[in-house]
């Protein structure tokens, strides 16, 4: 008798499922993403989406979360045909040979309310680091960084310093 109700209690234990507490938090994935930009030096806005997405956010511990995503060039969008139509084509973004932007990320740390991801960003077969600094609101991941379009052979202007674009990037998770 004194066997059976450590037996009874383990299984028991076994059949209840394991309570969450709103404190403890699991892991997430990217569920929608929003992706806008700006061309600092034209004053031209736009978005790109296509968005795929193999990503895993690990809340508790966010070293061990992962970003991986691409977009689709033909879907980027300043609100002008032309423009458009001139940009994905071969001398700037060359959708037919780079079909998509892609970022896989390197390292994920944490820094009181936000996450700062580095990782790789790869655009017209040219890659490049890149850290994007996210805040976290409630679902919501928003993350802004920016770049140089002429460190991947996307000369808008001469100057390096006339081709800065900044990128935000609205994350929904799950």
């Amino acid at each position: 008798m004194k066997m059976v109700f450590p037996i009874l209690m383990f299984v028991i234990g076994c059949l209840i499922p394991p309570h969450y507490s709103d404190s403890q938090q699991q892991s997430a994935e990217i569920s929608k993403a929003e992706i806008s930009f700006v061309f600092v030096s034209k004053d031209v806005a736009g978005t790109i989406s296509g968005f795929q997405s193999n990503s895993r956010i690990d809340w508790d511990n966010p070293e061990n979360s992962y970003f991986e995503g691409a977009v689709a060039v033909k879907t980027l969008d300043t609100n002008n045909g032309l423009r458009n139509w001139s940009l994905k084509g071969r001398k700037y973004f060359d959708e037919d040979d780079h079909p998509q932007i892609r970022f896989k990320s390197e390292k994920v740390a944490s820094d009181d309310d936000k996450l700062i991801v580095k990782g790789t960003l790869t655009m017209k077969g040219v890659s490049k680091p890149m850290t994007i600094t996210f805040q976290k609101k409630e679902n919501t991941l928003t993350g802004r960084s920016s770049l140089y379009t002429s460190d991947f052979g996307i000369n808008i202007k001469k100057k390096r310093e006339d081709n800065l674009v900044k990128i935000k990037v609205v994350f929904d998770t799950n």
